[in-house]
């Protein structure tokens, strides 16, 4: 199969963990050892997200103020190389010596129109109090919105419209390499109004609307959404929470999911589906063979209707 593997951020630095270069390879190592289990026989592409440690970039330049800060696009191309390093190193440090890697620099281009501009929603960077990020908000000039019992910085997110890169990756799953590409929802660019000038942007695409435009370009057979639960779940952390199965995309659109945690992934799952006719599974990274036979994870797919629960 040709399965793509959108990488959740929280499997590159967990909530609240110190985001030190030593925890990040800890993650990604942990994170490797699973994917490399569906590699054998596959062609294999992997997304990630970048939202931490694309926050703490940011903050990093700003501490150096002899200069202007770098823009997110540029901040975004950087964690593409740094964290497609540090895949490839722990997957090629498991898998036979013969098999190639590459990490593509992925630009992606959105709409300059898009109203995610004038509403900024994207978490990057790390956790704050409330108190912490108020002040930061007021002398950064920052957005902040609440992340659980925290907050963080939000950014614009505008939609993916188009990967520029598909064909050198298309090229690369032909000669038989693990391809890492669109970290991060992939490089923010836009044209100008002619129509003929390419530039970045400052915002943040979101990884999974990313990963699904990614995996319908590539005629995919599955994306894998990987996150840290086992399924989506209505009733979330209520004692009636239930883990849904399988599911048509109609059938998940009426049921809502918050923005700020599930919705992006079951919003991907349901395009892809419904773009391609192919299924998308939202499940663990640690389930990840059992997800590719069908068992595990929730399934998203149009060839079923209604919705079964586990």
């Amino acid at each position: 199969m040709r399965i793509v593997v959108a990488l959740g951020g929280n499997a590159l630095l967990r909530r609240g963990e110190p985001m030190t270069a030593d925890n990040q390879r800890t993650n990604v190592k942990i994170a490797a050892e699973q994917i490399a289990k569906v590699a054998p026989g596959n062609e294999l592409v992997i997304a990630h997200g970048n939202g931490p440690q694309v926050g703490l970039l940011a903050l990093q330049g700003a501490a150096y103020d002899k200069v202007t800060p770098y823009p997110l696009d540029v901040l975004g191309a950087e964690t593409e190389g740094m964290i497609g390093y540090m895949i490839e190193q722990e997957m090629g440090n498991l898998l036979p010596f013969e098999v190639p890697f590459a990490t593509i620099l992925t630009q992606v281009e959105v709409d300059a129109k898009d109203p995610a501009f004038q509403n900024p929603t994207k978490p990057i960077g790390p956790v704050y109090s409330k108190e912490e990020a108020e002040a930061l908000a007021k002398e950064k000039g920052w957005s902040i919105a609440p992340d659980g019992d925290k907050f963080r910085r939000v950014v614009a997110s505008p939609r993916p419209k188009r990967i520029f890169e598909i064909r050198p990756v298309k090229w690369l799953l032909e000669k038989g390499t693990i391809v890492i590409c669109a970290g991060g929802g992939g490089i923010p660019t836009m044209y100008d109004e002619s129509g003929k000038k390419l530039s970045g942007v400052e915002a943040v695409i979101d990884k999974d609307l990313c990963s699904a435009l990614l995996a319908q370009e590539l005629s995919a057979d599955v994306l894998i959404i990987a996150t840290d639960v086992d399924a989506a779940y209505i009733d979330w952390g209520k004692p009636t929470q239930k883990a849904i199965a399988q599911a048509h995309p109609d059938e998940l659109e009426r049921l809502g999911f918050a923005a700020g945690s599930m919705g992006p992934k079951v919003q991907a799952a349901m395009e892809f589906a419904r773009n391609t006719g192919k299924d998308a599974v939202i499940g663990s990274l640690e389930n990840i063979v059992a997800i590719t036979e069908g068992k595990s994870g929730t399934r998203v797919s149009t060839r079923k209707a209604g919705i079964e629960y586990r």
